[in-house]
């Protein structure tokens, strides 16, 4: 990458952004597809939230109003491929998302055959793209379900990463460290949402509770100096969502959206769409927001860019 992201942005030369390489981290891949594209596949319309929300059950209202129809196994397959198709068509080299661990109770076929059955959808439609497999879970479930559905997933020594999301308030985040003690024995890299909805002080918690190499959202740690600077010092990374934050109340606006507090501490953030089903923002999309609000530079967006296309 070089000037010319620079250049893309200050001209707000949309395809120009697209074609360079970017990153996508924070994606929850059945919500990460192209709303087009899958209105075209389904032949019902979907249109991304209109709307501030201001809380996570009336997102969960939306979603089931909006693609409970889409609830059976073949669609969400479906969902999953739309992901890598929009993921592609962004120039979006490193996409980072999976399956939720209790997923083979839905579809009613073991971790094995769903692994293969998303290696398919990879190889076929964005073979170039690096894919980073994601174990997700949800804070609601208990750990004795965790435990007995995770194994599965990590005997195939496939996945990469773990990410713990829902309702931050559901659990206290001790719950879940056995959970991310045995993700970290089998070598996986770990990250849990966190600041969306808690408060600063949550964000330390969870990355010195379960020992997180990143945090999604984690925007909350804006609120507090200190937390700033044991991110900074701890090198972890937040996987931010700016559109998301805004519809979903976490921020008033682009223009004074936490990655630029964030940003200034020295912490390394990155910029991702969350559900673009949703949201209806791609990566690209996300960049040029960003910068039209005077949030960040063009400058500093290349290096947030950059941010996300390697681990170091």
């Amino acid at each position: 990458m070089d000037s010319s992201f620079q250049e893309a942005l200050r001209a707000s030369d949309f395809d120009a952004i697209r074609r360079f390489p970017k990153s996508d981290l924070h994606n929850h891949v059945v919500g990460g597809g192209n709303p087009a594209w899958v209105s075209m596949k389904t032949n019902v319309r979907i249109d991304p939230l209109q709307r501030k929300l201001t809380s996570m059950a009336e997102m969960h209202a939306w979603a089931e109003e909006h693609l409970g129809h889409l609830n059976s196994p073949d669609n969400r397959l479906l969902l999953i491929e739309a992901a890598f198709v929009q993921a592609a068509s962004d120039g979006v080299t490193r996409l980072e998302g999976g399956e939720d661990i209790w997923a083979p109770r839905f579809y009613k076929f073991p971790a094995a055959a769903l692994t293969e059955r998303l290696k398919q959808i990879h190889s076929r439609v964005a073979p170039d793209i690096e894919w980073i497999p994601q174990l997700g879970m949800s804070r609601h479930c208990l750990f004795r379900d965790l435990d007995r559905w995770i194994r599965p997933f990590l005997e195939l020594g496939f996945y990469r990463t773990i990410d713990l999301s829902g309702n931050e308030f559901a659990q206290p985040i001790e719950k879940f460290k056995p959970i991310y003690r045995l993700a970290k024995e089998h070598g996986l890299g770990l990250k849990a949402h966190a600041g969306e909805w808690g408060d600063a002080d949550s964000v330390r918690r969870a990355v010195e509770e379960l020992e997180l190499d990143e945090v999604q959202h984690g925007i909350a740690a804006a609120e507090s100096p200190a937390v700033m600077r044991f991110l900074a010092d701890s090198r972890i990374r937040l996987n931010v969502c700016p559109t998301s934050n805004v519809m979903l109340s976490r921020a008033e606006s682009l223009a004074s959206h936490p990655i630029r507090k964030l940003y200034d501490a020295g912490i390394k953030v990155t910029i991702n769409t969350d559900d673009m089903l949703m949201f209806g923002q791609s990566v690209s999309d996300e960049f040029l927001n960003i910068y039209r609000a005077g949030c960040l530079t063009a400058d500093e967006l290349e290096q947030v860019c950059r941010n996300g296309l390697s681990d170091d």
